[in-house]
């Protein structure tokens, strides 16, 4: 199909998941790189109403972000309906090494994500990956998938809207509409960005609300920013602002939960914090113009003239989609046993998803190769022991 535009950043993880399906499907595009193409930036803000990257344009459609359902609609083939060894829901570092294992063990296998890498390829630097003193998290995810893609493993950048158990086995149908069926499935679907909750920000997301820093800060260069949160994230994403926008500022509810090396970073870069803050209202309409920041100690509120907010407030567990097939504790997260183990037999988890308290890169990799192994030992046919899962 001619005439394919993508507007892009360089460090965008979405942005190459677009051009990852794209060359899928054999489809030319040109590619824009808007965070160093300032009039390419200010045409695809026009285009498309966004501050915020990917944006593929096609004739007259425009698809704003790595909407797989939409791309398949328009470049993908029909649904279908095929039987696997292994499903595994998630591409962060749990689903990726699960895959490794699960490929080794000669099981055929699928990996069904929204996007590669989750919660890793948003980091800016990962300083306690064992081997690596210091990686973007965009260079260690690379390594994950190109281990990943060394294997027979076929990934699909799909979302799921389905699982469900059928006699002894599952079906996974996607929002596409292909189904999965499988004797074996693991969980590992990660957890994303919480929202703030005020009136406006779904209207403002992208065009000055942003959950990605990593992928749009190069669109907010020489502009006034925020960033909310007052964990490690918030403050490295404070930090890397500083390189781009004219001024940050940092809002936090109470006082920093981060390491103390970011606090010395961030004031040695000049971050101004509101400590005991919280946003209470988003202003703009076509793009957002400010917020209001109240104290929580007094009752103050003060408005900020920002064009950018950035939130790093936490992370929810993305385990809506499962609807009851799997039990689940009082936070959302998929309760498991010491080696992955599910409520379900032939149900496996792995990840931040699950209610494992560590929720760190190196944790998750190493659940996601015990999910595996139980997995394999589960095809083969050997009995699961009664599941004991944490609480």
């Amino acid at each position: 199909m001619a005439g394919v535009k993508v507007y892009t950043t360089e460090n965008c993880p979405y942005c190459r998941m677009v051009q990852a399906f794209l060359r899928k499907h054999d489809v030319e595009f040109e590619l824009v790189d808007v965070g160093k193409d300032r009039e390419a930036a200010r045409e695809m803000i026009e285009i498309s109403g966004q501050r915020g990257v990917p944006v593929t344009v096609v004739g007259g459609d425009v698809v704003v972000g790595f909407d797989a359902k939409r791309l398949r609609e328009l470049f993908g083939t029909p649904p279908e309906e095929v039987v696997y060894d292994a499903v595994i829901v998630g591409a962060g570092p749990a689903g990726l090494t699960a895959a490794v294992y699960c490929a080794r063990k000669l099981m055929k296998t699928v990996i069904l994500a929204e996007n590669i890498g989750g919660q890793a390829a948003w980091s800016w630097a990962i300083e306690n990956y064992m081997g690596f003193s210091t990686i973007s998290g965009e260079e260690l995810v690379r390594k994950f998938e190109e281990q990943v893609r060394g294997f027979d493993v076929r990934l699909e950048l799909e979302s799921v809207g389905e699982v469900r158990k059928e006699g002894e086995t599952l079906l996974v149908r996607t929002v596409s509409g292909t189904i999965y069926r499988t004797r074996t499935l693991i969980l590992a679907p990660g957890k994303e960005p919480r929202r703030l909750g005020l009136p406006g920000e779904e209207q403002l997301m992208g065009k000055g609300v942003s959950i990605c820093a990593i992928c749009d800060a190069p669109l907010y260069r020489d502009k006034p920013v925020a960033v909310v949160g007052g964990g490690n994230a918030a403050l490295q994403t404070a930090i890397e602002m500083t390189e781009f926008a004219s001024s940050v500022t940092l809002i936090a509810r109470r006082d920093l939960r981060c390491d103390e090396v970011y606090v010395d970073r961030a004031k040695e870069a000049g971050v101004q914090t509101f400590s005991h803050h919280e946003v209470t209202a988003l202003h703009g309409d076509a793009g957002l113009t400010g917020i209001t920041v109240r104290d929580r100690e007094t009752g103050e509120e003060t408005d900020l003239d920002v064009e950018g907010l950035f939130l790093a407030i936490g992370l929810a567990p993305n385990t809506g989609f499962l609807k009851g097939l799997v039990a689940l504790n009082e936070e959302d997260e998929i309760l498991i046993d010491e080696n992955g183990h599910t409520s379900v037999p032939g149900v496996f988890a792995a990840g931040d998803a699950t209610c494992v308290k560590a929720k760190q890169i190196i944790v998750a990799a190493g659940d996601g190769a015990k999910a595996a192994l139980e997995a394999h030992e589960y095809f083969e046919g050997e009995p699961e022991e009664e599941q004991i899962v944490c609480t």
